[in-house]
């Protein structure tokens, strides 16, 4: 019989470093001779990925109710879920993915002040008691993390998304969301303190996955 896959999510707010430390986190597991399917949220299949540009279309005339944001990122997981990590899993690979439901947790809920039992309800209806085997919670100061973001910005040539154009009392409220729901679940959670070099940050990582691994083992 296949042996069930793990499934591993990064989360942290805008400028933690999630991407560049996702890639380590996949290299690291592929090294061990694990199959990994790297994805993302919102998006990861075509269908989930066309909403993922509704969500973070910043045209400020496309106004978006709070209460629509919230049902499509759930829309866009519940494809996401069917068409690829739940296949993954089943047949033994490794899934890590660029945020998941604790992000609707800090941003819906922390950041636009959805109540938590409309978004528990929505987890509960999508993904049928699913949840990550680890989370790593890329976790620095808003300040730091606003620094980073913008010089990525401006290496890159890019506009701030929607999400990126908030304010920094939303972004304080999505980390003191994330760090609340780390305090809630620390068997799950693993808090990185992404303000560190990247050295320090992939370190911190490596030692958080192997020790894991070994457990799974």
């Amino acid at each position: 019989m296949t042996k069930h896959g793990r499934f591993i999510t990064l989360e942290g707010g805008e400028g933690v470093g999630k991407s560049t430390n996702m890639q380590f986190v996949v290299a690291w597991l592929e090294a061990q001779g694990i199959e990994v399917v790297a994805t993302r949220e919102p998006g990861g299949t075509p269908r989930a990925e066309a909403i993922r540009q509704l969500l973070l279309d910043p045209a400020p005339e496309e106004w978006l109710h709070t209460d629509a944001e919230l049902l499509l990122m759930f829309a866009a997981r519940a494809q996401h879920l069917a068409e690829k990590i739940l296949p993954a899993l089943a047949r033994g690979a490794w899934v890590v993915c660029d945020r998941f439901t604790d992000a609707t947790y800090a941003y819906q809920g922390g950041g636009r002040g959805i109540p938590v039992e409309r978004i528990a309800a929505l987890e509960a209806f999508v993904q049928r008691g699913l949840a990550p085997d680890l989370t790593l919670l890329l976790d620095m100061p808003h300040d730091a993390a606003k620094q980073r973001l913008e010089s990525r910005l401006r290496d890159q040539h890019t506009q701030r998304d929607r999400f990126e154009k908030e304010q920094a009392d939303f972004f304080q409220a999505v980390r003191n969301a994330y760090l609340a729901r780390a305090e809630q679940a620390p068997e799950r959670f693993a808090v990185i303190n992404a303000h560190q070099s990247l050295t320090e940050v992939q370190s911190d990582i490596c030692d958080t996955l192997a020790r894991r691994v070994a457990l799974w083992d």
